[in-house]
């Protein structure tokens, strides 16, 4: 793992970085400004918003967390995080009702959260705003949840939502539509194909991320009824390929590189699952596969390589802190 010097570097690197890019923005006309730092004056780096977004999270997180030393340099966050910049980020994304939904969305929030107390924290007051609204309208019409391993998978940005929002600003009545919108859509799921896990460009498990959102939302023991539903056999020792290390054949491939973010996306999941479980066989399994992926992803965290350096330290930091989570929790 990256010293907390080096991942600060790191993020810095990334969100000053405005090329290669990669908007996902449709052009409206010929005349139209589309460069980066026009669309998205905060989030232009990082190859895509939602990484510029992430690796500003990244970079907060050090910051509040005093793992970085005294005199550090913020400059690019005081530059990026201003009233006027937040602003217009807020009126791209009201104007673009489905952009970044809602993994774009959910990063905005636990950004914001990570801001609450610094110097940068008033000026999120419009985005949290324009995706509190998002969000209430999309959740009133989303049927149907996306069940797979990349960015507009629903269990995994609602359960991030559920972990930052309260602190972000959002209102008690916007998390307990999330809280329901959760229920509605996995509380009668069963028998989850693992086996078709995972995708070849996957970097979140759709079942483990439906049960990491679940465990969430239910108690303890409803949560444990309905895993033994949705898993059966894994307490009693049956096979499972998501405790699996995935096979990343290529990680110089953008797509086949997103398997090194299974790995440590994986473990995060892994060790919250395990941790919301009685001690028993299924617990004892889930947090051994979380040790064994962190191990396999923590590496590849900085490679050299834009493709990967762009987002992975991200996930390494949710599963370095969900790690410290549940030992601090088992300490107790």
């Amino acid at each position: 793992m990256l010293t907390p010097e080096a991942t600060a570097r790191l993020a810095t690197a990334n969100i000053t970085r405005e090329y290669p890019n990669f908007p996902a923005h449709l052009v409206a006309a010929a005349t139209e400004d589309t460069t980066p730092r026009t669309l998205h004056p905060a989030f232009y780096g990082a190859y895509d918003w939602h990484s510029a977004v992430h690796m500003h999270w990244l970079l907060v997180r050090l910051h509040t967390r005093d793992e970085l030393p005294a005199g550090a340099d913020l400059s690019a966050l005081d530059d990026h995080l201003t009233p006027e910049h937040l602003r217009t980020e807020a009126d791209y994304l009201l104007a673009h009702p489905g952009f970044e939904r809602p993994y774009g969305w959910a990063w905005l929030t636990a950004l914001a959260a990570e801001c609450r107390g610094t110097r940068w924290a008033d000026a999120f007051a419009p985005a949290v705003t324009a995706v509190e609204r998002l969000l209430t309208d999309w959740l009133g019409k989303a049927t149907y949840p996306v069940r797979h391993g990349i960015h507009t998978n629903s269990a995994f940005s609602l359960g991030l939502i559920l972990d930052t929002g309260a602190a972000a600003g959002l209102a008690d009545a916007t998390l307990e539509a999330v809280r329901d919108r959760l229920r509605d859509w996995f509380a009668g799921d069963h028998d989850a194909p693992a086996h078709w896990e995972p995708s070849g460009q996957d970097f979140l498990s759709p079942a483990l991320s439906e049960a990491d959102a679940m465990r969430r939302v239910l108690g303890p023991a409803e949560f444990a009824a309905w895993f033994d539903r949705f898993l059966p056999g894994l307490g009693a020792g049956a096979p499972c390929p998501l405790l699996d290390v995935p096979v990343v054949s290529d990680p110089t491939d953008p797509h086949i590189g997103h398997l090194l973010g299974l790995a440590l996306s994986r473990a995060a999941a892994l060790r919250g699952i395990a941790a919301a479980l009685p001690e028993g066989k299924a617990h004892a399994r889930l947090a051994e596969a979380a040790d064994a992926h962190l191990a396999a992803g923590l590496p590849a965290v900085e490679r050299g390589d834009f493709a990967t350096d762009h987002w992975l330290a991200t996930f390494a930091e949710l599963a370095r802190d969900r790690n410290a989570e549940t030992s601090e929790n088992r300490d107790i």
